[in-house]
């Protein structure tokens, strides 16, 4: 297959390209800066330069793929968010605008765990107590994006899933090429998953979906 991941150059977006590379797929990576990430090009993968939010870009860079994914963010961690000159209330959502204009056959979307929802049924970013009231900014504009997205309904061209990584996500973990799927909810027992094997779970769902125009969450 061919597959063009978004947001390539992010732990998220490194992780799925390994992945597809490892079977045999061929891989677009797309990143804002093309000099920053050269490390990622290799014969399977060809890296250009895009924006996610805008929809004649994703078009052009989706164009003649099997499948598309977005593992995009304007800034990784607190840190980088804090050094934003200015945040995009609309940046999730406007990369879910393009992404589904350009069309893929499929689209898989990493999401954010702050999402969730808990046991009482209240979204994870507002529990104070589990997700930092400073970044509740950034966790909204990641609901807004999800919302977009079941706004797209059952579309026949809308052929999209949101895979959620729960809080345990380990970024030293290794690959173990196993995982479980939930829902929109945290689950009852979450056990650490690494970077790899969630990209497993999103190659997975490439290459025989289970779940169709919905959110699941993902974890060990």
């Amino acid at each position: 297959m061919r597959i063009v991941v978004f947001g390539a150059g992010g732990r998220a977006g490194r992780a799925v390209t390994a992945e597809a590379v490892r079977r045999g797929h061929a891989v677009t990576g797309v990143v804002r800066d093309v000099a920053a990430h050269g490390d990622l090009a290799s014969p399977a993968v060809t890296v250009r330069p895009g924006d996610v939010t805008d929809a004649v870009s994703a078009a052009r860079l989706a164009a003649g793929h099997d499948a598309a994914v977005g593992a995009v963010t304007p800034a990784t961690g607190p840190e980088a968010l804090a050094q934003l000159a200015r945040f995009d209330d609309r940046y999730f959502v406007k990369a879910a605008d393009a992404l589904l204009a350009a069309g893929p056959a499929r689209l898989v979307v990493v999401g954010l765990f702050a999402t969730l929802l808990d046991a009482s049924g209240r979204l994870v970013m507002d529990d104070p107590a589990a997700f930092p009231a400073g970044l509740r900014r950034f966790a909204r504009a990641h609901l807004a994006g999800l919302d977009r997205l079941r706004q797209a309904g059952a579309a026949p061209a809308a052929d999209w899933l949101v895979l959620t990584p729960t809080a345990a996500l380990d970024p030293a973990g290794a690959r173990t090429g196993t995982y479980r799927l939930g829902g929109d909810t945290v689950p009852a027992e979450e056990r650490p998953l690494s970077y790899a094997d969630l990209a497993v779970a999103v190659v997975d769902e490439i290459e025989a979906p289970t779940r169709r125009r919905t959110r699941a969450a993902v974890h060990g």
